[in-house]
């Protein structure tokens, strides 16, 4: 075979690239056309990746995840070029060793020498250049996530959805991360699909113009190496494909099952004094070995599927090591063709065997692929899905709380509190009693608009004029003035204030924590977590509070201090109290009894 003519590659080369990457480019945006309009995993892995990467008109930023595609496109068709190269310089070395030609060995040593340097700098530059795309898509899938799923309360109102999804977490944390590498690796990555559809015609040719005929049963094939590395392949192709499709289920299910182990374990550690008081260890303990269990028997179902897998892939690849030798060899006895001919034989069956084999050989990648599309899309599906339930009717208001025929139901539709109407003033103040079951709790979610199975009008104070403070409070991550400041910054709190309403709140042990960064919610006792709470409200001043017997963990005596402190602080405060305790009548100055089935009773409380 003709090697290529060396003095004049750096023209012929660029020229070569360039040509290739315009056809690469416009029959991959073919591709993609066809697969995201004839293919359910297509129309979502765009639906994921089409905002990133599609420019939007008048940002300029926007084409940044458009260059870097064309950029790395461009990278792909030169490590082609590169490779084509290498198996002529190939060519050239075994040829002049066989021939023993000095000079031709050293000169074509040279040229190798050249080639390394820009593929090991091509390597690089493609490296550095991928992994920044991967990390940009990584940056704009969480944030859009992250975004999808805080906006509209859609992670509170997700679950009142008729569709659940298991752990919304782990699919933004981990799904979203094996996402954007695996897009990249699988795609245009160094061994992606676009470079096995630029290798397989580039070194096509090449085999084409090294093959010889090859008669079978008295039948001479013309060029029969380049038909044999194709249907070798696809027969192969075709078998793996065949093994290698439980995979697609089996990967959904292990993330499904190792996300509901996982949440057990958090359970446990959430709940690690309730259990040891109860000494619900060994429920606990049979409980995560039945989940764990699950775990490892789906395992071993992929490990059974991918032995067989892997064992024929492997078995395919090793006969195509010495394949191509074998079929040339008759030719090469017979002087038909050089040393390097046979050398660069094998290198170009090899590139088109891998090329022809990617499909085959990322096809578990690929079934672990299609699962995180499921988990992903399936959490923007429940995210619109919660967007849709029925939201109350909530206008602002500077001051004051109105209800207007306000009707709260179960999500059975059974009725707990029927055409509620009332008014509360500056300075008023309710306390909301009735037996357990009655929808007291649940009254004050809809009021705050947190229960989707609710009808009516409520005017309030929105934002920050109206705060709804639970049993429970929350105590965020981070320093215990993050906690004081909650949902507002830290820097916003001075340590005067905090240090203020710490004493007022008989807090003071803290004061000098103030910086510390603790699992507060660990180390405080639950009713110092409801005294954070009442801190809390020091600081944000509202117009409007909703107490959710926030005082439920405190003795009475601590109780009278914190609500006298609270109308001490906050003289026009309007106050939504629920509660149990007779010794809360003395700070409100109207009563709402829920009596079960819809009914309510309203009246002054005597102070």
């Amino acid at each position: 075979m003709d090697t290529v003519d060396w003095g004049t590659e750096w023209i012929t080369s660029p020229l070569w690239i360039l040509g290739v990457f315009v056809a690469t480019v416009i029959v991959l945006g073919i591709v993609v056309v066809l697969l995201v309009r004839a293919t359910t995993w297509g129309r979502q892995f765009w639906r994921l990746a089409g905002p990133f990467v599609r420019p939007r008109r008048g940002e300029r930023a926007s084409w940044r995840p458009t260059v870097f595609v064309l950029v790395l496109l461009l990278l792909v068709v030169l490590s082609v070029r590169i490779n084509l190269l290498l198996s002529y310089n190939t060519n050239d070395l075994y040829t002049a060793l066989q021939n023993l030609d000095s000079g031709a060995f050293w000169r074509a040593l040279g040229i190798f020498a050249v080639i390394a340097v820009i593929s090991v700098a091509e390597s690089l530059v493609t490296y550095y250049v991928g992994q920044s795309f991967v990390i940009r898509l990584w940056e704009d899938l969480n944030a859009r996530f992250l975004g999808d799923w805080l906006g509209d309360r859609v992670y509170h109102r997700s679950r009142f959805s008729p569709t659940q999804v298991d752990n919304p977490d782990q699919r933004i944390q981990e799904d979203i991360t094996d996402f954007a590498q695996t897009s990249y690796s699988l795609s245009i990555g160094p061994s992606g699909a676009v470079s096995a559809l630029v290798t397989i015609p580039s070194f096509t040719i090449v085999l084409w113009q090294l093959s010889g005929p090859l008669t079978v049963f008295g039948l001479e094939i013309p060029r029969a190496m380049t038909f044999i590395a194709f249907l070798y392949v696809i027969v192969a192709t075709v078998f793996a494909f065949r093994i290698g499709k439980p995979l697609v289920r089996l990967n959904f299910l292990n993330q499904g099952l190792s996300a509901f182990y996982r949440y057990g374990l958090v359970r446990v550690r959430d709940n690690a004094e309730n259990i040891a008081f109860s000494r619900g260890e060994p429920l606990e303990r049979r409980t995560l070995d039945g989940r764990f269990g699950d775990v490892i028997a789906n395992y071993w179902r992929i490990v059974v599927r991918t032995l067989k897998f892997q064992g024929f892939n492997l078995a395919v690849s090793q006969v195509a090591v010495v394949f191509p030798i074998i079929i040339q060899a008759p030719r090469f006895f017979a002087r038909a063709i050089s040393l390097g001919d046979v050398q660069q034989t094998a290198q170009a069956f090899s590139q088109v065997h891998d090329a022809l084999s990617f499909f085959r050989n990322a096809y578990d990648q690929f079934a672990a692929y299609r699962a995180v599309l499921d988990r992903l899309t399936g959490l923007l599906d429940a995210d619109q899905e919660a967007r849709q339930l029925p939201v109350l009717d909530v206008t602002d208001r500077a001051a004051g709380v109105v209800v207007r025929d306000l009707t709260v139901n179960k999500p059975d539709g059974e009725t707990l509190v029927r055409d509620l109407s009332m008014e509360l003033g500056r300075a008023e103040s309710l306390l909301v009693t009735g037996r357990s079951g009655t929808g007291k709790t649940t009254l004050l979610r809809s009021l705050a608009d947190l229960w989707p199975y609710a009808d009516g009008h409520v005017e309030r104070p929105v934002g920050g004029g109206a705060v709804f403070l639970a049993q429970q409070p929350y105590l965020p991550l981070g320093t215990l003035r993050t906690a004081l400041a909650y949902p507002g910054a830290p820097e916003t709190v001075s340590d005067d204030e905090a240090a203020r309403v710490l004493r007022a709140t008989a807090m003071g042990h803290l004061v000098d924590r103030l910086d510390d960064e603790e699992l507060w919610w660990r180390t405080l006792s639950p009713g110092e977590q409801q005294r954070i709470g009442f801190a809390r409200l020091l600081i944000a001043r509202p117009d409007v509070v909703f107490l959710d017997e926030a005082t439920a963990a405190l003795d009475e005596g601590l109780e009278h201090d914190l609500y006298t402190l609270l109308r001490r602080e906050l003289p026009d405060l309007v106050l939504v109290s629920v509660g149990h305790r007779s010794s809360l009548e003395a700070f409100h100055s109207r009563r709402l009894d829920l009596e079960g089935e819809g009914a309510w009773r309203a009246e002054p409380l005597v102070r």
